[in-house]
């Protein structure tokens, strides 16, 4: 499902060409297509610099401990490094939080939800999810929290200038279409890996080594990963049909019948279907080697050990509560068999990995915490 484009507003831009993506507003990139905006809520600078303060403001949650970002580190290419998410009232989130580079291309926005495709809808589950408790915005703290930005000049001046029609610009609805703005503003173009595609840098013959790995039939990463954001779930404008593959990795086999620990079954939480036990989108790769721990769960430590477990054909779990052999689950991809990788092979598909960490993205000052936040 495309949405509409919409003309916004100039916005600043990442990779420094000054152009803008066709009538959307958003900051054009060398080497991607045009991104989708909705029509109900076209991207402008001023809603992108609202929504960035919005997204590292505290005052955010209910308790006014937690902000978007606390789950979300702009150095880790906005994940947290924890196994999995911790909310505001510190209820652990069942799943890895993941993170935010070139969100706009995806065509669902979490690991097991089919239905999940708008950004704005998206914002809704973090904001004021009881199951688990994430920021904790609820009925009881609705208004103080509006109250928290109200009473902000700074803050409310920003309101002021992204919705300037609006009689009462401070609304949950103006804070979620911002947020929403600013995380399609996260682009990350300028990887190692993009200025060798712009004959900008050379890679090492490991790096060489490990892309043609990756993208060929011996390692077959490219079937999941292959698209210019390394998933296999994108879409853009222009584009005549949005695929949204799930896959299950043959990650847990529980019960020997294919069985994934609850909470975490995958799209079969959505579907209730067998055969979508434990099938989960797969992550775009950019920036993965600052994304650890790895998989839904975050059950899997280090780039090395992700590639072991492919390399397997799925996770053999000895002992314990979740024993079983994922290799043999009943619903496991056809794409994920056994692969002879040598430990060179290994080194140098990680070493082409890591030419995925776009340095500038990490560290641009346009994605940071400004001033104004709490």
């Amino acid at each position: 499902m495309l949405a509409a484009c919409s003309a916004g507003g100039e916005g600043g831009n990442p990779s420094g060409n000054g152009h803008h993506h066709g009538s959307t507003g958003l900051p054009a990139v060398d080497g991607f297509p045009v991104a989708v905006v909705p029509a109900s809520n076209p991207y402008t600078e001023d809603k992108f610099q609202l929504g960035r303060a919005l997204f590292y403001d505290t005052r955010l949650s209910g308790n006014g401990t937690q902000s978007c970002a606390s789950c979300h580190h702009q150095d880790k290419a906005f994940t947290d490094g924890r196994i999995t998410a911790l909310g505001s009232t510190g209820e652990e989130h069942p799943r890895n939080a993941q993170g935010l580079a070139n969100v706009v291309y995806h065509a669902t926005l979490t690991w097991a939800n089919p239905v999940m495709i708008d950004l704005e809808r998206q914002m809704e589950v973090p904001m004021f999810g009881e199951h688990p408790v994430e920021m904790g915005i609820n009925d009881s703290n609705k208004a103080t929290v509006l109250a928290r930005l109200q009473n902000d000049t700074a803050m409310y001046g920003l309101f002021r200038k992204a919705f300037p029609t609006d009689a009462a610009p401070v609304s949950f609805g103006n804070i979620i279409a911002a947020i929403a703005t600013f995380e399609r503003g996260l682009i990350s173009a300028d990887s190692r890996y993009d200025q060798y595609l712009r004959k900008q840098t050379t890679l090492s013959e490991s790096e060489l080594r490990g892309l043609n790995l990756f993208m060929g039939e011996k390692a077959e990463c490219f079937h999941c990963h292959g698209s210019f954001n390394f998933n296999d779930q994108v879409r853009y404008v222009g584009l005549s049909q949005v695929d949204t593959p799930f896959h299950n990795t043959g990650l847990y086999n529980i019960d020997g019948k294919g069985g994934f620990p609850f909470p975490n079954r995958g799209l079969f939480e959505a579907t209730t279907n067998p055969k979508d036990m434990g099938a989960f989108r797969a992550p775009s790769l950019r920036n993965v080697a600052v994304t650890a721990p790895y998989m839904h769960d975050g059950s899997v430590a280090t780039l090395e050990e992700v590639l072991d477990f492919y390399a397997a054909g799925g996770r053999v779990i000895r002992s314990g509560l979740y024993a079983g052999d994922g290799r043999v689950n009943p619903y496991k991809s056809g794409l994920v068999n056994q692969i002879n990788l040598t430990e060179q092979d290994k080194a140098d598909l990680v070493a082409f990995l890591k030419t995925l960490t776009d340095q500038g993205f990490l560290t641009n000052p346009r994605f940071s915490k400004p001033a104004i936040s709490q």
